[in-house]
């Protein structure tokens, strides 16, 4: 069973956040799926991904190429086995994924800003901790991410 991270954007955006988190799972060699509700958030994700300053180089690809397999952070839209063999799933913008139990963390990324995402994100805690799954709430602070209880 996977341990699910909430992870409250309160002082950044994603495409601020996620190469950091992304960083941290590649430097404890681990692997990930970006799993986005979108194709075009996809795309924009993968295009941030490429100009981030922290870390400066963040291997990756948009999921449906040649070299998948090899890919260490793999950004795609169909809540598929992936195909880089990641224990990591990142779900941004409310995607939503059957195969959470697959993964060994999954990190659920939601604007703090969003009225609605947060709405979201509290319902998919519910879901999450009445089927019994390990979840853990982190909100960003002046110091980076904090665990809160």
């Amino acid at each position: 069973m996977a341990e699910i991270g909430f992870y409250h954007l309160t002082r950044t955006r994603l495409e601020e956040a996620l190469p950091r988190l992304l960083g941290r799972v590649l430097a404890a060699g681990g692997r990930a799926f970006v799993l986005c509700a979108e194709a075009e958030r996809a795309k924009a994700l993968d295009a941030a991904l490429w100009l981030a300053a922290d870390p400066d180089w963040l291997p990756h690809g948009l999921a449906g190429g040649p070299n998948d397999a090899l890919q260490p952070v793999l950004l795609g839209t169909e809540d598929a086995a992936p195909a880089n063999g990641a224990r990591f799933l990142v779900l941004v913008d409310g995607a939503d994924s059957a195969r959470l139990a697959q993964f060994d963390r999954v990190l659920d990324l939601f604007d703090g800003g969003d009225e609605e995402a947060v709405a979201a994100a509290r319902r998919r805690w519910a879901v999450a901790k009445a089927a019994g799954q390990a979840l853990t709430y982190w909100q960003q602070g002046e110091r980076g991410w904090q665990k809160k209880a």
